[in-house]
């Protein structure tokens, strides 16, 4: 297991990769779910809690063994059947989502998790006995990760008090590791690789975001009513998907992961884009729910549902994706989106708040078309 070149041409997404993040869509869906549910149920608090560590632990789970493969992906026989094992662990966490979301039960997630982290623990010793000049590395993240899980295994003997704060404690230690680690000697992750991979996963979200809202419509129209607001609903939210896609990918992030620490922050960061585009798909789906009468949560609750996430989506893609970029063209971008998601916030008190936001989103993308245009004749390249 020969770490690779960080410099290495045409270093995309295996199958193996793409498969392993494909197993990861239960779990979101379950976790997007659940929060659709909560909300519409008017377990707001709860929900949300529920759900931002549920997503957490979905989260850590797929990082953990992105930035691994992005420096030790060797594709042979053992390095499949070690991705497998995790794969496996990946879905014993999607199973166990619910109980995490209902009964605040993390048993069955914690048991994903051991399964996960042996396999993730024996890579690290692979490629620490095939990399000698990388071995006090290796042996960090294995000797952090085991830690760190011993300390998850034994979180579930905690009374309920203290589930919150150890839950905190413990996912602090989680993204210290790498910090610790990487102090012994950088691993080779590869930031074209890197940039890629959290493509896809945005990718991944947003089609669950697009799954559910077209379940919950379809459903929705099988009663034979609310035809008309449900088909304005459908394209509000078909807008505000198309924009967020388009926002996220409107540039390449690879050359802005010059260093580990920008890199770090850069990753960690999407944890918030992550969860709040997943969020989004069950902001719509409340929305479906308060136009046909499923629901009693408050016209400004159910507004909010969307607002929200979205609004969170768009400061995170700012600060992410916008500031760090160097040059004039974007001074104009760095004003519009804290705007946009400010202006997105109000919209609960409209009459019309999906409407509205998708109007708002899609204007952030004309925008920023207009600026890159401007930018590239300045420089004589449009």
């Amino acid at each position: 297991m020969r770490a690779r070149e960080p410099d290495e041409p045409y270093r995309s997404s295996t199958p193996l990769e793409l498969f392993y993040d494909l197993c990861f869509v239960v779990a979101v869906s379950l976790a997007a779910a659940r929060l659709h549910h909560a909300l519409g149920e008017q377990h707001i608090g709860a929900g949300l809690l529920g759900y931002l560590m549920v997503f957490f632990a979905i989260w850590w789970a797929w990082m953990n063994f992105t930035w691994f493969a992005s420096a030790f992906d060797t594709d042979d026989a053992l390095y499949r059947v070690t991705t497998l094992v995790q794969i496996a662990g990946a879905l014993v966490l999607a199973a166990g989502v619910p109980a995490a979301f209902d009964r605040i039960d993390y048993t069955i997630i914690t048991v994903g998790y051991v399964i996960m982290r042996l396999a993730m623990v024996a890579q690290w010793l692979r490629a620490g006995a095939a990399n000698p000049h990388q071995r006090r590395t290796t042996l960090r993240y294995a000797g952090g990760i085991a830690l760190v899980q011993v300390g998850w295994v034994l979180r579930l003997l905690l009374p309920p008090s203290l589930a919150l704060a150890s839950f905190v404690l413990l996912a602090v230690a989680e993204m210290a590791v790498p910090a610790f680690a990487e102090r012994a000697g950088n691993t080779t992750w590869h930031p074209g690789h890197i940039a890629e991979r959290y493509g896809c996963f945005t990718l991944i979200v947003l089609g669950e975001v697009v799954l559910g809202s077209t379940s919950a419509i379809q459903e929705a129209l099988a009663e034979g009513e609310h035809l008309g607001p449900l088909l304005g609903l459908a394209a509000a939210g078909i807008v505000i998907v198309f924009s967020m896609w388009w926002l996220y990918f409107d540039e390449s992030a690879e050359r802005l992961l010059s260093s580990l620490q920008i890199a770090l922050a850069w990753g960690y960061g999407h944890y918030l884009v992550f969860a709040s585009v997943a969020a989004v798909g069950a902001g719509l789906e409340v929305a479906v729910d308060f136009d046909t009468g499923r629901t009693e949560l408050a016209p400004l609750l159910a507004g909010f549902a969307t607002a929200v996430p979205v609004a969170v989506f768009l400061l995170s893609v700012w600060l992410l994706h916008v500031r760090p970029r160097p040059g004039g063209r974007v001074r104009a971008l760095n004003v519009a989106y804290p705007v946009v998601a400010v202006l997105v916030l109000v919209t609960p008190w409209s009459p019309a708040p999906i409407h509205l936001t998708a109007v708002l989103v899609a204007v952030l993308v004309v925008l920023n078309l207009v600026v890159k245009r401007r930018a590239d004749r300045a420089t004589g390249l449009g």
